[in-house]
């Protein structure tokens, strides 16, 4: 037997509120919720293409029933292409006399299959037909026969909530613990039903009440998935495990949590669930209530969830909280004393490609903002991840993020692990957002890095034999220029920014970007390389003959004045106390 994994859970879980699609919802079969009140649906055979019998039972013509039966008693038995009967139809249209006719010429076909494998009891039931179900278990039909769906019609009358149908079948011995397709039992369809008065029916009838399907889910579980607090309060007064887990480790706390049933959490707590089993991947009941975003019940859980279980599982509920965004969680975790620095464990932190660590990456890296603030707020730390987050957030082009770490501190020079250079990295992020470029150099980004060349005017070894796109021994950026944020082994030698510049996936953007750099240094000597991508194109001779000229003084003593002030005061410019006037002057701002 195939057992459910836990991915397999969260996959079926990913459309938010569709309750069908998870493993602990019924099994669904085609055809559920059909009714057969239209003698159209019968079949699809035209009028002229029926047989007799079958149209006498249509028409509910009782007395030409009895004459064919008389005249014709083997056009009784015949079949048609689906193995239907005309003790089939009968039973589908409701035709109870015309049934007892049928019954008393042929009693040897009460229990006679269609080539689904259904027996008029099942189609009687399924229709919901109370007198032919009476009719055809007085006869003596078998009320334990399944289809090839596996349904009996004691299931199917579960199904349709026939409390009335569910009892007579029930008088007539049917076997209440038999199984349908997964396993699952009339007892768990009533429970999906909320229907307390036929589990009640069942249970007197011998029903077990915790029996497992194929995944291992009780009735419990299922009450718990489906937020049902009636039912769920039923079973465990009639002696339901609270704590029986599925084959994955999954407990009716577990599924309650997920699902945001909060009134169901607090009475499984109140009924001594256990906050601390873990699934068969190490999660508990808080960290999933996080991971969904269910704060009230993140408050539920806290007290009654181990703080050494926490520490010994391989990811917080916090670290979970921030990657899907979850800030109000991370708000209540962090109250209640979660440590905002958690680190994730080393064998999952090598499974990205970044090796991130922190509760506060996980958010940048997902663009969780608003989560990354309470975080921030709360005392995160910038520099526990090996990727920095504030490279993250300008690889998102993400201006509220970057704005935010800037102003808790983050450092705009930070290098970027797997590809070192000479110049600040954020500029190889943002190549292709200049406004972004110029925020994070109004904000001490350093420019002059990237006209410190060590060839200056002399010829340049050939691009791409330090740089690559694809594979080698060079760097490796992406096709578009833009190098990953990986912590893979780099390269003995750093890039240079003019080598960045001017490799295919980039150069077509080198005018704009020297020239917006040029606005934030003094004077600087081009390198040749650089020279030769701004003569290459006539719209960027102005951009050269701008590195050629005397700087404004103006200029000059903006950036002197910027220098003084420092990387930490002009993150807080706006606020200090100077002339707006001059605070547009020193944040460039013409």
């Amino acid at each position: 037997m195939t057992k459910f994994s836990y991915s397999d859970y969260l996959s079926q879980f990913r459309n938010v509120g569709s309750k069908g699609n998870s493993v602990l919802s019924r099994p669904r079969r085609p055809g559920d919720g059909r009714r057969c009140d239209r003698q159209s649906d019968v079949t699809s055979e035209s009028t002229e293409d029926v047989d007799p019998v079958v149209c006498a039972i249509r028409r509910g013509d009782v007395k030409a029933v009895n004459d064919l039966a008389a005249s014709a008693p083997h056009s009784l038995m015949k079949e048609n292409k689906d193995g239907w009967i005309p003790l089939h139809d009968a039973a589908y249209c409701g035709a109870t006399e015309c049934m007892k006719t049928l019954l008393r010429a042929h009693p040897g076909l009460v229990d006679k299959r269609t080539l689904q494998e259904q027996t008029a009891l099942l189609l009687a039931v399924s229709c919901e037909h109370l007198s032919c179900v009476r009719c055809l278990l007085e006869a003596g039909a078998d009320p334990d026969i399944s289809s090839k769906n596996k349904e009996t019609p004691l299931y199917k009358a579960c199904e349709r909530e026939n409390v009335d149908m569910v009892s007579l079948i029930v008088s007539h011995g049917a076997t209440v613990n038999q199984r349908c397709g997964q396993g699952w039992t009339a007892l768990h369809e009533a429970v999906s039903r909320n229907n307390t008065e036929i589990c009640e029916m069942l249970l007197r009838a011998g029903a077990t009440v915790n029996p497992p399907n194929t995944y291992s889910i009780t009735p419990l579980t299922v009450a718990a998935q489906r937020g049902q607090l009636k039912v769920l309060s039923y079973l465990i007064g009639k002696g339901a495990d609270v704590n029986i887990q599925t084959c994955d480790g999954i407990t009716a706390l577990y599924e309650a949590s997920k699902n945001g049933h909060r009134e169901i959490v607090a009475m499984l707590l109140t009924k001594n669930a256990d906050a601390n089993k873990p699934t068969n991947s190490g999660l508990l009941p808080l960290h999933v209530a996080a991971q969904h975003g269910h704060h009230e019940i993140v408050s539920l859980l806290v007290p009654v969830t181990s703080r050494a279980r926490l520490r010994h599982s391989w990811i917080s509920p916090l670290h979970l909280a921030a990657e899907h965004n979850r800030h109000s969680v991370a708000a209540v975790l962090l109250k209640t004393g979660a440590d905002v620095n958690a680190t994730l464990s080393h064998s999952h932190s090598i499974q990205y490609a970044d090796r991130r660590t922190t509760a506060l990456c996980f958010a940048i890296a997902n663009g969780s903002a608003e989560t990354a603030e309470v975080l921030l707020k709360a005392g995160a730390s910038l520099s526990l991840d090996p990727v920095n987050p504030l490279l993250m957030a300008v690889r998102q082009s993400s201006v509220s993020t970057v704005s935010l770490l800037l102003k808790n501190g983050a450092d705009v020079n930070a290098r970027i692990p797997s590809y070192p250079t000479t110049f600040p990295g954020v500029v190889a992020l943002c190549m292709n957002n200049l406004p972004l470029l110029k925020c994070l150099l109004d904000n001490g980004c350093n420019p002059l890095a990237c006209f410190t060349c060590t060839y200056g005017s002399s010829l340049h070894p050939t691009t791409g034999s330090h740089i690559s796109t694809g594979g080698g021994n060079g760097y490796v950026v992406q096709n578009d220029g833009i190098p990953p944020l990986t912590c893979t082994e780099p390269s003995a030698r750093a890039t240079q920014f003019c080598e960045w510049l001017s490799t295919p996936a980039v150069c077509n953007s080198a005018g704009p970007i020297i020239d917006l750099l040029l606005e934030h240094v003094a004077h600087v000597q081009l390198c040749a390389r650089l020279t030769e991508l701004l003569d290459s194109r006539e719209e960027w001779l102005a951009v050269k003959s701008k590195s050629l000229s005397t700087r404004p003084l103006l200029h000059l003593c903006r950036l002197r004045i910027r220098t003084q002030l420092g990387r930490d005061r002009l993150r807080s410019l706006t606020s200090l106390p100077l002339p707006d006037r001059l605070i547009r002057y020193l944040s460039l701002i013409d």
